[in-house]
């Protein structure tokens, strides 16, 4: 079982982020905007493989270019380390296709 990061972890988490990540300790959310369409999808495509493999999921929003990433431990009600974990894959992926 994973266990919810408190405010003060949770910030120092953040913080320690490459992307611009915000939340609280809810859920973490970061927007990203890709060149194109197909560029977005294939973000998608990359994350949605980490995410098996860390049978850990986000939830997406995809509008056009712009992607929403929102990352939650829904089984512990808030945002752990695995959450965390999760977000520093999407912000490789990310960063390697901009």
């Amino acid at each position: 079982m994973a266990k919810v990061l408190d405010t003060d972890a949770l910030r120092g988490e953040l913080a320690g982020l490459d992307g611009d990540w915000t939340g609280d300790s809810t859920a973490i959310i970061r927007t990203a905007e890709l060149p194109g369409f197909p560029e977005a999808i294939a973000v998608v495509d990359r994350v949605a493989v980490v995410a098996e493999e860390l049978d850990h999921h986000p939830d997406i929003d995809i509008r056009w270019r712009t992607l929403t990433f929102r990352c939650a431990t829904h089984s512990e009600g808030g945002v752990t380390e695995r959450d965390i974990e999760l977000a520093r894959r999407i912000d490789e992926i990310i960063g390697a296709a901009t």
